[in-house]
């Protein structure tokens, strides 16, 4: 866990720098794609989030999935506005706006992010495969030299054995 120092002021925790906080600060990160929300609603420094998520690997594994979560949830609502656009009441008036200017640009920056980590996954995957397949391959040719030297015995001991008596 980190050594991450609470926020101070009324709504600060002191004394929680891990833990509580943290799964406080995913929780609202899945719901809002959003650090500095999150990070206040944990009570918590937006630095001390981001140095948490440099020391904790499993913190920021956590972090990646909560945007993703973020990430999808605000492509299904940005598609259902492009679909049926918001209500907005004027006086007696009521009409459907269309305006995704900044959805798109919280997209764009997401999309990045996502990218580039879902990426950075992909490459830890496949090293994780060669591995196991090199490792299997090493074992094999392990059993193949055994059994050759056990074939080379036999073939030794054979030569060795008298014939029969003439």
């Amino acid at each position: 866990m980190s050594n991450a120092k609470p926020a101070s002021g009324p709504s600060s925790r002191r004394g929680r720098a891990s833990g509580p906080w943290q799964e406080t600060f995913i929780a609202a990160l899945a719901q809002t794609s959003n650090v500095s929300a999150s990070a206040r609603k944990a009570g918590v420094n937006v630095s001390c989030v981001y140095k948490a998520r440099r020391a904790d690997r499993a913190f920021a594994d956590a972090w990646f999935d909560a945007l993703c979560q973020g990430y999808d949830a605000l492509e299904m609502d940005l598609l259902r506005r492009l679909r049926l656009g918001e209500l907005e009441r004027t006086g007696a008036k009521s009409r459907r706006k269309y305006d995704n200017s900044t959805a798109f640009r919280l997209l764009s920056a997401h999309r990045e992010t996502v990218g580039r980590e879902k990426a950075r996954r992909e490459d830890e995957d496949e090293e994780t495969i060669l591995a196991s397949i090199n490792a299997k391959l090493d074992a094999m040719r392990e059993r193949e030299r055994k059994l050759e030297a056990i074939r080379a015995g036999s073939e030794d001991d054979e030569d060795r054995t008298p014939g029969p008596a003439a």
